[in-house]
């Protein structure tokens, strides 16, 4: 196991380039498996949760060639219907794979998920959908259990109790591709992501109409082919770093192969607290204003704030001045990065789904823990603005969404390292 040791305070400057789309490469690669026909799938970045994928489509029969961020998937015999525990139980992402095997097999056999711990992340609305296309399903050791012969189109709605579900409108649009008839789903989640992969689909012959918007409509067709195809970047990797340009004072960093259209409730948010977040010919420029003014945000499926920037932002406000309250209405739970940052000197506290920020002058470093994903890349964000020497430990969390975060940094001038623990 590794941890990282972070000296902070320095001046950093230079370009960074955002990767491919983690959450869209996760789902398109699961939509390989609609077809017997090779795809090729471009700008994927190389990642723990890529990688776990991979194995899986291994383990379901697929031959997968991962070189240069491209990915082959080729058919080498028959398809496996059991996605089994050992590896679906490690990221949920990849419980997206139930609606695709059942589609082209009639069948599958998927693990209930797993991934990070920040909260009930439940699957209720997947199995709604599915059901609503005429599956039969039953759960049985930790398992699901769909089978049906031909999924027939309904009109469906996916709307939850904390909205639209990403994950869940991706299974059942792959699904509804092969359904027999018309599928119009409500409530759908208008993530890009959910757009990226509306395009894969249609690139292999799916018939999609409404997807980026809350309804999306899936003609069913017989069969689908191959394709080769590009994803999009990722937008919270570019969030990231620019709140980390914004949280450490750093007018001189450049980043590149991102779209802003997709951050827009973040620009706005920042715009706000006195720094400006501008595009042009393709590159994020960040300037901040020497007095920033604490900003208040509540996080919501997109266009709103997004939930996986949310640690990241109680970053930059427990170091502007004044009060801040966070509030996250898609994962209530997501706060135990809270903890560590108080250890490196912010004042936070946790009142329900809210979190009271006080600004504080400066953060120290020390060593923390991280818990999930998103809360690493805030520890991150927090050690390079600190003072003095950060250690993250249980850094392997940063490697399912980051692809070669220590390396970028290192390019931007930061002193950052991997040690053994």
């Amino acid at each position: 196991m590794e941890k990282l040791v972070i000296e902070g305070g320095r001046r950093l400057k230079g370009e960074v380039e955002v990767s491919g789309s983690k959450n869209s490469a996760l789902p398109i690669m699961a939509a390989a498996l609609l077809t017997d026909e090779p795809c090729v799938i471009e700008n994927v970045p190389k990642l723990r949760d890529t990688l776990t994928m991979a194995k899986l489509l291994r383990t379901l029969g697929k031959a997968v060639d991962f070189e240069n961020n491209t990915l082959k998937i080729v058919s080498r015999g028959p398809v496996s219907h059991v996605a089994e525990y050992k590896l679906v139980s490690t990221m949920r992402g990849s419980f997206c794979v139930l609606g695709p095997l059942l589609a082209k097999l009639g069948i599958a056999k998927v693990s209930l998920p797993g991934g990070c711990v920040i909260g009930v992340r439940p699957v209720d609305l997947h199995l709604k959908g599915i059901a609503g296309l005429g599956a039969r399903i039953t759960i049985d050791a930790g398992y699901i259990i769909a089978k049906s012969k031909r999924l027939k189109g309904n009109h469906l709605y996916l709307g939850g109790v904390f909205g639209s579900s990403v994950l869940a409108t991706a299974n059942v649009m792959m699904a509804a591709t092969l359904a027999q008839g018309v599928t119009t789903i409500d409530s759908a989640a208008c993530e890009p992501e959910v757009e990226d992969l509306a395009n894969f689909l249609i690139s292999m012959g799916a018939k999609i109409k409404g997807h980026g918007g809350p309804q999306i409509t899936i003609t069913g067709v017989k069969k689908l082919h191959g394709t080769t195809y590009r994803i999009i970047s990722d937008r919270i990797e570019a969030g990231t770093y620019v709140l980390l340009a914004a949280a450490t004072k750093n007018n001189n960093i450049v980043i590149k192969n991102a779209s802003l259209t997709h951050l827009m409730a973040l620009v706005d948010a920042l715009q706000q607290s006195g720094i400006r977040v501008t595009q042009d010919q393709g590159k994020i420029y960040v300037k901040s204003n020497q007095t920033l003014k604490p900003v208040s945000i509540t996080t919501h499926p997109y266009p709103g704030f997004p939930t996986d920037l949310q640690a990241q932002f109680m970053v930059l406000m427990a170091l502007v001045p004044g009060v801040t309250v966070i509030n996250d209405k898609v994962y209530p739970d997501r706060f135990i990065h809270i903890a560590e940052l108080n250890r490196m000197g912010a004042n936070i506290r946790r009142e329900g789904t809210n979190a009271i920020v006080q600004g504080a002058k400066h953060l120290f470093g020390a060593p923390v823990m991280a818990s999930d994903l998103r809360a690493s890349a805030a520890l991150v964000i927090a050690g390079l603005a600190a003072k003095g020497t950060t250690e993250i430990h249980r850094m392997y969390h940063l490697d399912r969404g980051y692809e070669d975060l220590d390396s970028k940094l290192q390019a931007l001038g930061a002193r950052i390292r991997r040690e053994k623990e």
